[in-house]
């Protein structure tokens, strides 16, 4: 299990109808054979998480992984997300392009039973999670952003578009305050009313962004990315909520998650600013926006990584 404390034979039962792991392994061995033509040569760990699983398997291919869904409402958006990071890999972006199937799909709908799952399949990419504490790489990660950003301006697909999402940034937070607003850093919420009476408007166009680049999702090799994974929270939005949302979880990996230290922020980015720089107005925005994404880090319980100390 990625996070929870779920039996993961119970889960790969209850959520995919597979008996354990190896009626698991012989199920892929079977997919992957019908759909993709490839052979099995060993299934190494299976990984669970909420709907989906992951698979790392050997195979007469090489080492790849193998992502699966059943979570039927975004099976479109998964099939669009895998058109995606072909042309991001077709462009040079750091991504794990996914492998095209028997019928040239990177996305396929196979099944456990009678239960459809939305299945594709990847290289296995070599590297490490980024580490916080490596400034070179923090930097490199924040131009990979900027990079990865430019990238998606130019890649149009309606079914990644946002439908019925508010985009004005006012009226999204001013909501926030009003309805979800826990409560758990009052003076903090009283600032964020404060920063929004003299934003003026975004002067950015809103394009497709990542939405959950932080450390769990950055491999490196040493200072270096070597690719971005895990598209599956690709959004419409601005640039600047991704850079918000970087500059608060920068630096999680799975269940270990910690705020990111001010030093961090600078350097990621100075790198992101290396690539493309902000307008005054974007810095303007960054600042409440990272303040908005703070507070809702918080937990409600225990907070023993102190995100309330960190706004």
């Amino acid at each position: 299990m990625l996070w929870e404390s779920a039996e993961p034979r119970a889960a790969l039962r209850e959520r995919f109808g597979l008996a354990g792991f190896e009626d698991a392994a012989s199920w892929l061995s079977k997919v992957l054979a019908e759909s993709w033509g490839l052979e099995v040569e060993a299934c190494q760990r299976i990984l669970i998480s909420d709907q989906n699983a992951i698979a790392w398997v050997s195979t007469d291919h090489g080492a790849l992984v193998v992502k699966w869904s059943r979570a039927q409402e975004l099976f479109e958006k998964f099939t669009a997300i895998a058109n995606l990071l072909d042309k991001l890999h077709q462009q040079g972006v750091p991504v794990a392009a996914p492998v095209a199937g028997i019928d040239r799909r990177y996305r396929v709908i196979v099944h456990s039973g009678s239960l459809p799952l939305s299945m594709t399949v990847q290289p296995q990419v070599v590297g490490d999670l980024l580490e916080i504490s490596d400034e070179p790489a923090v930097r490199n990660a924040g131009a990979c952003l900027a990079e990865l950003h430019s990238a998606l301006a130019k890649y149009e697909d309606s079914s990644l578009r946002a439908k019925a999402q508010d985009l004005d940034l006012h009226r999204r937070i001013e909501s926030w305050l009003e309805h979800q607003d826990g409560g758990l850093a009052p003076a903090a919420s009283e600032e964020l009313r404060a920063q929004l009476v003299s934003l003026a408007p975004i002067d950015a166009e809103p394009q497709l962004i990542h939405n959950d680049y932080r450390a769990a999702n950055i491999l490196m090799a040493e200072s270096e990315v070597v690719a971005v994974i895990d598209f599956d929270e690709v959004a419409w939005d601005y640039r600047v909520r991704d850079l918000a949302n970087s500059f608060v979880v920068l630096g999680t990996h799975f269940t270990k998650w910690q705020p990111t230290p001010a030093t961090v922020r600078k350097a990621f980015l100075d790198g992101y600013e290396s690539v493309r720089p902000l307008s005054d107005l974007e810095h303007q925005w960054l600042r409440t926006l990272t303040l908005w994404r703070a507070i809702t880090a918080i937990p409600a319980g225990d907070d023993p990584a102190n995100w309330a100390a960190a706004l």
